[in-house]
């Protein structure tokens, strides 16, 4: 398939749009696109159930909607649009993007630095791992509607988060023999030639740092654009690098990010899987919960019973950031956790890998390990999967029971004045 994208002024364009959508539901989106970033392309729009694309969680995933923005914010823009004033427009696009806690969990924190110089696209946030954003991967092959990186593709310079150059990264590295994994995340490095990529992991390969063992993609491309591996002009080259990664030693993990199991149903997905692994590199799988889209036990497990068949390990269910249209997408701890029990309560032991269901938050992964009573108080009982502070790892607290809580921010410590890792 020849990939054609599709943005908020040319989605209109796809067959499908033309056919089956209102001009009421076209005009909605556009509206809402003011503010979401939006991009889909052809095969990702393939995947949609076209006459009923009102409830299909492909389309809620992609588009963005109506729904997406408040009352207050959906009506400012419209009467803008309608009085013409573009100045005013871009104002209000502005103050709505702001009021959304773009950058939630301290995304811009946690910046190394070495020789006074930052890695400004750089995150050492875990002792062991660091998180490294190539300048040209900050983009994707479509956008998820929900996604929490949202502002690195909105133009908005202030919020964006990459980087160019390696040397650093690797010097910074050298420097700290505690650090075992790197993760190549974005956007999306896999939306990169592989002779860019090469450029980036080749240097890598090269300085032979004895204590790092892991480098991992996290990616959606199997997702969205699974010729990424099959039949693209350098799809050969890039099964060849991850090749060369595994040889020279190194654990390949492609963090892939698939979101319900309708994403695991084409052939050429399939094919993807199989010649990704035949290179020695395992695929683990993560998604967030969410509202609209998969906050279903029958769904995960589906999709984990499914991922399993395809040789893949389950890894993560997350928790929704609470940025953008959270309350339009968010889930209650609670009811995330019940979500999660159903769920890995319904799989074979080889898909209860998946951990979660986890905050990634400001002190690290925040883990909503149950409900129970202690001393006649309903409490929730989180855990932490991965700490800023190793020591926080897997000792259980407590909170306040709060079915209505969507973040750890909302719930109070249960018989504490505050929490662990406060």
């Amino acid at each position: 398939m020849e990939y054609r994208a599709y943005n908020q002024k040319s989605f209109v364009k796809l067959p499908q749009v033309q056919q089956y959508m209102s001009q009421e539901d076209i005009e909605d989106v556009q509206l809402a696109a003011l503010v979401f970033p939006f991009k889909i392309n052809n095969y990702v729009a393939s995947l949609i159930d076209w006459p009923h694309y009102k409830d299909d969680p492909i389309f809620r995933l992609i588009f963005p909607h109506k729904e997406m923005l408040l009352p207050k914010d959906y009506e400012r823009l419209k009467k803008l649009i309608q009085s013409g004033d573009e100045a005013e427009l871009k104002k209000a696009i502005y103050e709505i993007r702001m009021s959304l806690n773009p950058h939630p969990a301290d995304q811009m924190a946690n910046v190394p630095e070495i020789h006074g110089k930052k890695l400004t696209g750089s995150q050492h946030k875990y002792k062991e791992t660091i998180l490294f954003f190539p300048k040209q991967g900050q983009t994707c092959h479509a956008y998820c509607s929900f996604c929490f990186r949202w502002p690195q593709f909105t133009g908005i310079d202030e919020l964006k988060f990459a980087m160019k150059e390696v040397e650093l990264l690797i010097e910074y590295i050298k420097a700290h023999p505690e650090i075992t994994d790197l993760i190549f995340t974005g956007g999306d490095p896999l939306i990169m030639s592989t002779k860019l990529l090469k450029s980036y992991v080749e240097p890598i390969l090269e300085a032979k740092i004895p204590h790092l063992q892991n480098i991992r993609f996290g990616t959606k491309a199997l997702g969205f654009w699974p010729y990424r591996f099959t039949s693209d002009k350098d799809a050969d080259e890039l099964m060849e690098l991850f090749k060369k990664i595994v040889d020279s030693g190194y654990h390949l993990a492609i963090m892939a990010h698939f979101n319900h199991y309708k994403e695991l149903q084409t052939d050429v997905v399939k094919e993807a899987i199989k010649r990704i692994q035949q290179t020695g590199a395992i695929i683990r799988t993560q998604a967030p919960i969410l509202r609209h889209i998969n906050a279903s036990s029958d769904v995960w497990a589906k999709m984990w019973r499914e991922q399993v068949r395809l040789g893949m390990i389950p890894y993560y269910m997350f928790i929704a950031r609470d940025t953008g249209a959270q309350h339009y997408f968010g889930v209650p701890l609670v009811e995330a956790w019940q979500i999660y029990r159903d769920a890995i309560s319904a799989v074979s032991g080889l898909a209860r890998t998946a951990r979660g269901p986890s905050m990634s938050a400001a002190p690290g992964k925040i883990a909503v390990s149950g409900v129970s009573e202690i001393e006649g108080q309903k409490v929730l009982v989180l855990s932490m999967l991965q700490a800023k502070n190793p020591e926080l790892v897997d000792r259980p607290f407590f909170a306040k029971y709060d079915e209505k809580a969507q973040w750890i921010d909302e719930l109070e410590p249960a018989f504490a004045d505050k929490f662990i890792f406060e």
